[in-house]
């Protein structure tokens, strides 16, 4: 590692009854990723907004190339040299990417007046750079795919003249493909001598592209390593102050009669001639690439669609084509957009756990058993172990992995007897996919039945009974937990087959 590009030092946050952060130190040099690491709530994204001047911080000092600054502002921060890519994209869908890139920063002919030549020539400059060549300026952002926003994500903050780059999980929504080319891409601006912070709960990218390694835990300080000198487990064991032995538990046994049967199921070009059972208590693992067809099948299985082929049903009961007829039968969906479709955000944690339920406890939309409903909330903040001082504060304010529970806690209530979790534990830390996996065992000893989809293959293996893989809309392979493995799994996600 060369200069010593940024420096903050003895960084303190406190917010009206929380400390936040309490006298974290980090660094990254030029030329130089470091993994910043801590399970959510650590205090990795309050650190990050200290750094883009969102927070001011109560104690502590930062250092860009040996000199102290005070960033009292995101604008301040973009002339310092820094740039941050959110976890959420913040790009408009129906501008260009032109416009997204250069939002309010447009070179002008004269003013009030674009000089649209010079914006296109300057954005094919940065998307050459991140390996978008393909893509026009002029393209809207709602065209393209995810992996494609993100590399805009990127090319918008290289605009600033960056130095220093903080990246908040920016492969959570995407495929292996697509991760190992962020990842070279990556390495690419390292090269380039930008200084890199990278944030994620995918351990093994880790040692894949990070010099070092830096860990928060409750808004402190853990520690700091090279990368090639820390194992796996050294990292868990600083994030969580613990061994986690056993990620994945034990399968539940014990299956019982089919609960669930879809036959023949399409939907447009995204799903073809889809079918197969789902017994009691099983966990049925969904996998393929991005494109695949599994982000249609959760939606359509839920009845989002109401035009499709092919039946839904629930023990022998009439075909589901809504998503009351399905909540009726016994069916809920962990969407894997929790913020946007899961949650309402303006919403209280208590709020959000009874949605699904007010019409079981309102009479003309007012809730008539205030007590029951605030038995419901206790119940379920104590069982799943949501982690929050009052129910009554807005779920927007909690931790990913929080979230995540609130999100189950609504629909466990609903007592469904198919449960399908689409990307369950994405931008959730180890710890807390630990106990969401726990979770999942359980309710398949309850005799609820999983639909587990993910693009995480050891989550895969880890936890189903049975994995179909898609491609192309299509189910290309099944496969018996005992012997399935990455490789098959991943040639029959490319339309290949296994011999």
């Amino acid at each position: 590692m060369s200069t010593a590009r940024l420096k903050m030092v003895g960084i303190g946050k406190t917010f009206p009854g929380v400390t936040a952060l309490a006298g974290v130190d980090i660094e990254v040099g030029q030329g130089e990723i470091l993994a910043l690491l801590g399970e959510n709530g650590a205090g990795k994204s309050t650190l990050m907004k200290v750094l883009v001047g969102v927070h001011q911080p109560n104690s502590g000092e930062i250092y860009i190339d040996g000199q102290k600054v005070a960033i009292q502002n995101p604008r301040q921060a973009h002339e310092l040299g820094i740039s941050i890519i959110y976890q959420e994209f913040n790009l408009i869908p129906f501008l260009s990417v032109a416009e997204n890139i250069f939002l309010g920063r447009e070179p002008r002919v004269i003013k009030g007046v674009i000089d649209w030549r010079q914006l296109y020539a300057q954005t094919t400059v940065l998307l050459e750079r991140v390996g978008l060549s393909h893509i026009s300026p002029k393209n809207l952002v709602d065209e393209l795919s995810i992996a494609e926003q993100q590399l805009v994500e990127v090319s918008k903050a290289l605009s600033y003249a960056t130095k220093i780059i903080v990246m908040d999980e920016p492969t959570a929504a995407l495929n292996e493909e697509d991760t190992r080319r962020l990842i070279k891409i990556m390495v690419g601006l390292k090269q380039q001598g930008m200084a890199i912070i990278f944030i994620t709960h995918r351990l093994e990218e880790v040692g894949k592209v990070a010099d070092r390694v830096t860990v928060l835990r409750d808004g402190r300080f853990i520690g700091s390593a090279a990368a090639q000198e820390l194992s796996k487990d050294d990292i868990v064991r600083m994030m969580v102050g613990r061994d986690i032995n056993d990620l994945y538990p034990e399968r539940n046994d014990k299956l019982g009669e089919t609960v669930l049967e879809v036959s023949g199921l399409g939907f447009k070009d995204h799903l073809k001639d889809i079918s197969f059972r789902l017994a009691k208590g099983e966990i049925l693992g969904i996998g393929g690439l991005m494109g695949s067809g599994s982000e249609y099948l959760a939606k359509v299985l839920f009845g989002v669609y109401p035009k499709v082929q092919g039946t839904v049903t629930v023990n022998g009961g009439k075909p589901i084509v809504s998503i009351r007829d399905a909540i009726d039968s016994g069916v809920a969906l962990v969407t894997d957009d929790r913020k946007g479709l899961g949650l309402v955000l303006s919403m209280s944690v208590g709020e959000n756990i009874l949605l699904p339920t007010y019409r079981h406890l309102a009479k003309f939309g007012v809730l008539v058993d205030r007590a029951k409903h605030t038995v419901i909330i206790r119940k379920w903040i104590e069982t799943l172990k949501i982690k929050v001082h009052n129910p009554s504060v807005e779920v927007v304010t909690l931790s990913g992995g929080n979230q995540q529970k609130v999100v189950l806690a609504k629909w466990l209530e609903m007592n469904p007897k198919v449960l399908i979790l689409q990307e369950p534990t994405r931008g959730i830390d180890v710890g807390a996919k630990g106990e969401i996996y726990q979770m999942i065992k359980q309710l398949t000893k309850e005799g609820i039945s999983i639909i587990l989809i993910s693009s995480e293959m050891p989550e895969l293996l880890g936890m189903s009974h049975r994995i179909l893989v898609m491609h192309a809309g299509r189910i290309t392979g099944e496969l018996l937990n005992e012997e399935a493995t990455q490789e098959k799994i991943f040639m029959y996600a490319t339309g290949g087959e296994v011999g």
